[in-house]
């Protein structure tokens, strides 16, 4: 049976204590039983929407959402697929910030179960560690794929990149639009939601903050 590493039990760990984990109830039954009974549930909300599942083109419906739903938009609920981390140990001494921009974001409202759709910027000051590049953009894509309001992933990529790289010093950007504002209720089509979190220097340098800024423009 696959465990959870411990790089990742200390940030689910530390995003419990600060009230920052996504609510969610430990699961006693296999992928394989909630993807039978999620189907099973499925097929009844479609019927009672009115959908003949009979029909050849909605017939497997339901057995794709629950495998979308327990293998891959889900799947970040589950802290066994957290991103194995590689670290470097900051030998070169390096001094400078470390920035990705325009990371791909895509996950999903959780009180309407709809797209949001963005970017996030990362950046931090090595410290003990260096992180692989590509790292980030899967820490980013492993919280994404869980039911999410923006404010919440925002702060989660802030504390778990400081638990993961063991310094303070680190910044997030998220710019994204939400298909629940575009698609539904008020279906405003140009608006979209920024948030952002910052730690040590980020925090308490402004101008530390407005260069980190400024290199996402």
């Amino acid at each position: 049976m696959q465990t959870i590493s411990p790089e990742a039990e200390k940030v689910r760990q530390i995003l419990t204590e600060h009230g920052l984990e996504t609510p969610m109830l430990s699961q006693k039954k296999s992928k394989e039983q909630r993807r039978t009974e999620i189907q099973h549930k499925m097929q009844e909300v479609l019927a009672l929407i009115g959908l003949d599942l009979e029909d050849d083109s909605l017939h497997e419906t339901p057995a794709r959402l629950a495998k979308m739903y327990i293998d891959e938009i889900f799947r970040g609920l589950d802290y066994q697929h957290f991103p194995k981390i590689t670290k470097i140990k900051n030998t070169m001494q390096l001094t400078e910030p470390v920035q990705v921009n325009n990371i791909t974001l895509l996950s999903t409202c959780e009180h309407h179960f709809m797209t949001i759709d963005g970017t996030v910027a990362v950046a931090y000051y090595p410290n003990k560690w260096i992180l692989g590049l590509s790292k980030l953009n899967r820490i980013v894509d492993f919280f994404a794929k869980r039911p999410q309001v923006q404010e919440r992933f925002t702060k989660q990529l802030l504390l778990a990149l400081q638990t993961i790289l063991e310094t303070q010093d680190v910044a997030i950007y998220v710019n994204a639009v939400h298909y629940c504002v575009k698609g539904r209720g008020i279906q405003d089509s140009n608006s979209h939601t920024v948030t952002s979190a910052y730690g040590g220097v980020f925090l308490n340098d402004r101008k530390e903050r407005r260069i980190f800024l400024e290199c996402i423009k």
